[in-house]
């Protein structure tokens, strides 16, 4: 599994993340500074902020004008289903949702459409581990071009 995870995190350029709270107490606006701080493009997804981090703020994945490889979810799980979908439509490579948010229904819709699934862990956290472990450079590789089937 940490090969799998640590393949994910190193083919990934842009992290779109669901739920960016503009709070610098908050745990989204923690892991999206780290992530960005780490190379990463972070794209806030949140209709009730206009920025965060000095980003532009969309109000849902369907209208975000980029590619992004993961979609991080910092939603409650009676949210995800409509997020995974949007991930979907809009050709993510990756779900994440962080700890404490599972939905298996919409895992399997995501895994169905060939997308990578990570329930119920912090990408920060798998991230540092790996990093720490000397398994991960400070800045991410180059965006790559093809899908991972894994799964975790």
């Amino acid at each position: 599994m940490d090969h799998s995870i640590e393949a994910l995190l190193s083919m990934t350029r842009t992290v779109a993340i669901v739920g960016l709270s503009p709070d610098p107490q908050r745990p989204s606006h923690i892991v999206a500074a780290y992530l960005r701080g780490h190379g990463y493009r972070i794209i806030p997804v949140n209709p009730t902020v206009a920025e965060v981090h000095g980003e532009r703020s969309y109000p849902n994945l369907r209208v975000v004008p980029e590619p992004v490889d993961i979609v991080v979810i910092f939603r409650r799980p009676e949210h995800v289903p409509g997020i995974v979908d949007a991930a979907i439509a809009i050709g993510a490579r990756a779900v994440w949702m962080q700890e404490g948010v599972r939905h298996e229904q919409a895992a399997a819709r995501a895994r169905n459409a060939g997308l990578i699934v990570v329930m119920g862990r912090c990408i920060k956290k798998e991230r540092e581990r790996l990093r720490r472990a000397g398994r991960l450079s400070l800045n991410p590789l180059p965006q790559h071009t093809g899908r991972p089937r894994e799964d975790f």
